[in-house]
């Protein structure tokens, strides 16, 4: 009979280990996204604005994370969600092509910029003159990239 109760009593006693360890480990993360700032969760938009019915070829990637390419309709828009790093470096990056452009390179996320200019939703604007990128401190657009 002891030895079934001191079975039970480890059992019960790693499950309550393994809770706290859990538990610490989610409260760590909350603890570091609410009063550190770090590891926020970001979403990155692209619109395609260049008219005249071009699709844009979108290649987007960061040092971990390759999105593919993309196809994205004139009007249509390319998303996706990561969180960002605890050092603070994360870059998202994006190589792009169209009719009359052959390939341009610009950093769609970048934690020094957009900490600060668009937070957790950065969203960009593809138009026929360059690239305009959403300012949430402002609500304006601003023009950050030209061909």
């Amino acid at each position: 009979m002891s030895g079934s109760k001191s079975r039970v009593c480890y059992a019960n006693y790693m499950l309550l280990l393994l809770f706290s360890f859990s538990l610490r480990n989610e409260l760590g993360m909350a603890y570091q996204e609410k009063f550190l700032g770090l590891g926020e969760k970001v979403k990155v938009n692209v619109m395609n604005r260049l008219g005249k019915g071009q699709s844009l070829s979108l290649h987007c990637q960061s040092k971990d994370n390759d999105l593919g390419q993309q196809s994205v309709a004139d009007g249509g828009e390319y998303g996706w969600d990561f969180t960002t790093n605890i050092i603070g470096n994360t870059l998202f990056y994006c190589d792009m092509g169209w009719k009359s452009t052959d390939q341009f390179h610009f950093d769609s996320y970048t934690s020094t910029r957009d900490h600060v200019r668009c937070k957790t939703d950065c969203t960009w604007l593809v138009a026929g003159e360059g690239i305009y990128g959403k300012n949430d401190q402002t609500g304006f657009w601003e023009f950050i990239y030209h061909w």
